[in-house]
């Protein structure tokens, strides 16, 4: 993935002439914008007839699945045993503040009651509209919801699958409608602004199915997709709801938080990173294993300890995690993800005041760890066993230290600050195989 070019600043300023120019934010958005930012830890959370064949949410484009055949699986999907009081008590044990769910994702299928498609879930032998349910219990315990929207469908004719990049042997031979298409996206968007209470943000997908080189992001989209529409419409409707957008370019004007894809801020170890980093609030997304949606084969789960250094990590560089669970097609979120939620809850519950609430990018990494900040108290977060057992060395330290101690038992630390930098002794201190975490009261 290329770095920030010349022709990506032209790209980008001439999508703000045409995008949503005239976009202020709300006091009640910035307000959004800061809580989003404070809340630091959400889940991500990928469900759809895909979980049935138990092989990703891509396995209808993979496979080339045939929408006939694919559409079969409305009479076999049947989450019988989703309870969304269940679903939202482990994010809630989990010390998660919001839950991203996909409403819609590349198959078309929708997870609510739309008016606008029959390929939906109240169509199922589930019958309930399942975001309502899910809805009303993150409003009931505090939950914020956001909704992830897929912009592009490998199921309708109207998509503009002729130009798109994935879902090209779903059997589709229609001629397509873009205009038809979009004005079905924004009758969908005002469904889930209007029946389903407070959102708190639309989080899209899909943007990269139209980009004329996959390698090259300097390059435009062959489709207009109307996102001065879009966003307004969005914003009209609920001015507080935050709109992010998962195109892996800079943010757009109307964009109220950048979305990063498997990697950190200014990360690319995936392919799906490499774009600059804005001064938008952010937020990164992840796997637990290393699918999205539920794939029985998939045993590659991640270990507590690097969930929790990836949200550490997160939080030193100012952004959100973002972490994804794929139910199965019953409804029931698989054991192993459960357990693992709940260990990094119980770290959360005690060491949680170093992440929630903190602000990023206030000092540089360093080999052992990282920082995080919160009004007058600076974090070191221990994650790697120091090369200097008995101290560790923070360079070019700027804050003057008041106090220094171990923020889990608050015993107090010796420390020294010099010219060249700042060392902290860690003698008779046992590092914790997580993260030990130094408190520093500054001046």
């Amino acid at each position: 993935m290329k770095k920030i070019t010349f022709c990506l600043l032209f790209f980008t300023m001439s999508l703000t002439t045409i995008i949503a120019q005239t976009y202020t934010p709300t006091e009640g958005n910035l307000k959004s914008r800061k809580e989003f930012q404070d809340d630091k830890f959400g889940m991500f959370i990928h469900f759809g007839p895909y979980s049935v064949l138990g092989n990703g949410e891509w396995i209808m484009n993979n496979e080339n699945i045939k929408v006939t055949e694919y559409g079969r699986l409305i009479n076999v999907f049947n989450p019988q045993d989703f309870d969304a009081k269940k679903w939202v008590g482990i994010a809630k044990a989990a010390g998660m503040k919001y839950i991203t769910f996909t409403t819609r994702h590349h198959d078309g299928f929708s997870n609510f009651d739309t008016k606008l498609s029959d390929w939906k879930i109240t169509n199922t032998h589930f019958k309930r509209d399942l975001l309502k349910e899910l809805a009303d219990e993150c409003h009931k315990e505090g939950i914020k919801l956001f909704c992830y929207y897929s912009l592009l469908d490998w199921t309708r004719t109207d998509y503009q699958y002729e130009t798109g990049k994935t879902g090209k042997g779903t059997g589709r031979t229609q001629k397509s409608d873009w205009n038809s298409y979009v004005r079905f996206m924004k009758g969908q968007l005002t469904e889930l602004l209007t029946n389903y209470g407070k959102i708190s943000g639309i989080w899209f997908d899909g943007h990269w199915d139209q980009l004329d080189n996959d390698t090259d992001k300097t390059l435009t989209s062959k489709v207009n997709w109307h996102y001065d529409e879009i966003y307004t419409l969005i914003h009209s409707l609920q001015p507080d709801c935050l709109i992010s957008n998962n195109h892996h370019l800079l943010p757009i004007q109307g964009e109220d938080f950048q979305a990063f894809e498997k990697d950190l801020p200014g990360g690319n170890t995936t392919g799906f990173g490499g774009q600059s980093v804005s001064q938008l609030p952010l937020e990164t997304c992840e796997t637990m294993n290393n699918s999205w949606g539920f794939d029985i084969n998939d045993r590659k789960y991640k270990s507590t300890k690097d969930l929790l250094h990836y949200l550490i990590n997160a939080a030193s560089l100012n952004a959100n995690f973002l972490l994804n669970v794929g139910p199965m097609a019953d409804g029931t979120i698989q054991p192993e993800f459960v357990q693992t939620l709940k260990e990094m809850g119980t770290w959360m519950d005690k060491n949680g005041n170093s992440i929630y609430g903190t602000r990023g990018n206030v000092i540089k990494p360093q080999d052992w760890g990282v920082f995080t900040a919160k009004d007058k108290t600076l974090f070191a977060h221990i994650i790697k066993t120091p090369a200097q057992t008995d101290y560790i060395f923070i360079p070019e330290m700027k804050q003057k230290i008041k106090k220094c101690y171990l923020m889990d038992s608050k015993k107090e630390v010796k420390f020294k600050q010099q010219p060249e930098g700042t060392f902290v002794y860690l003698n008779g201190i046992k590092i914790d195989e997580i993260d030990t975490i130094i408190e520093m009261q500054i001046q």
